[in-house]
């Protein structure tokens, strides 16, 4: 069954309640991926694949006439050379790998702030890991494919996807939903934090977990993962004096959120409880949920992290 967007009402530090209206968007546009640093020099571009432009690692391939290709090319061009539509046959330029060992060339992040230089062939395993690189969007509601770094990321957020964005390290949101027992997958809006001068996304939302409808909350921190590690949080759900509490570490969104989702990792609650916390007859959804985020502090003597709860 296809995913369901909801909306959510939301009161943040004693603010007044206000309904979010759900808005359902698509995208497909990429922003903040870095050109490679080319280097003043023809072996640059005769290591570039004329198909895919992207930079040939072995097996390089070649025709008879010297053109050359990468491996993935080679059969998307069906064996024939996309220069002079000769037969390419299983020819390797091996001069050409052997002049691509002795290349050192940036990062193809540099222009994000990563310092790094590599060898040829180890360029690019670091760039698949590499701090610098672009983020995905972190929006759960569609298949979105933006990449970018984090203030493009807000921005897109906030113009195309119509989010909520609130300010402060608290929060206090009542998700509603008629008719509950109808709905296995629904997705509410997301929710941006920001504090600590950090960005925080909140998901909520329905599914089953093996045979149970469950609903979720969790965190993730809009940054990577070891920086993440500077900040707690806890999560907080109850009604008719009892209650449901789980704390935690947020994950990076460099985790994608079917991923955070799928392990587990967050505040999971039983549709029939959470009908029982939203009181009435339990014939609607009216749950809500509380939290604050708080940043841990290095305690340099004993090596460990301590709470800073008073920021």
């Amino acid at each position: 069954m296809d995913s369901e967007i909801i909306e959510c009402v939301s009161s943040i530090d004693a603010m007044d309640q206000e309904e979010t209206s759900v808005q359902h968007h698509h995208s497909s546009k990429i922003h903040g991926v870095a050109a490679p640093l080319a280097p003043n020099t023809s072996v640059h571009e005769l290591l570039e694949c004329p198909v895919c432009t992207n930079s040939m690692y072995p097996p390089i391939h070649q025709c008879q006439n010297g053109h050359t290709l990468c491996s993935t090319c080679k059969t998307r061009v069906h064996n024939r050379c996309p220069t002079c539509r000769q037969e390419l046959g299983d020819i390797r330029c091996l001069a050409l790998e052997k002049v691509a060992e002795s290349l050192e060339l940036p990062c193809k992040y540099y222009s994000h702030g990563c310092p790094e230089i590599f060898p040829y062939y180890s360029k690019l395993k670091h760039e698949a890991q590499c701090n610098y690189r672009p983020y995905n969007c972190p929006y759960a509601g569609s298949e979105c494919s933006v990449i970018g770094d984090i203030p493009f990321l807000i921005a897109h957020l906030r113009d195309d996807h119509k989010v909520d964005m609130h300010t402060g390290c608290t929060f206090n949101h009542r998700y509603v939903k008629s008719n509950p027992r109808e709905v296995e997958n629904a997705t509410w809006m997301l929710t941006v934090f920001h504090c600590f001068g950090h960005y925080f996304c909140l998901h909520f939302e329905a599914f089953q977990l093996g045979m149970a409808p469950v609903y979720m909350a969790f965190l993730r921190f809009m940054g990577d993962e070891n920086e993440a590690r500077n900040f707690s949080f806890s999560l907080e759900v109850g009604g008719i004096g009892r209650k449901l509490i789980w704390e935690g570490t947020p994950r990076s969104i460099r985790d994608s959120h079917r991923k955070v989702r799928d392990s587990h990792d967050g505040l999971i609650i039983q549709r029939n409880m959470a009908l029982f916390f939203s009181g009435s007859d339990r014939k609607e959804l009216k749950l809500r949920v509380t939290g604050r985020i708080w940043k841990e502090q290095q305690n340099n003597e004993a090596g460990v992290c301590m709470p800073n709860l008073f920021t």
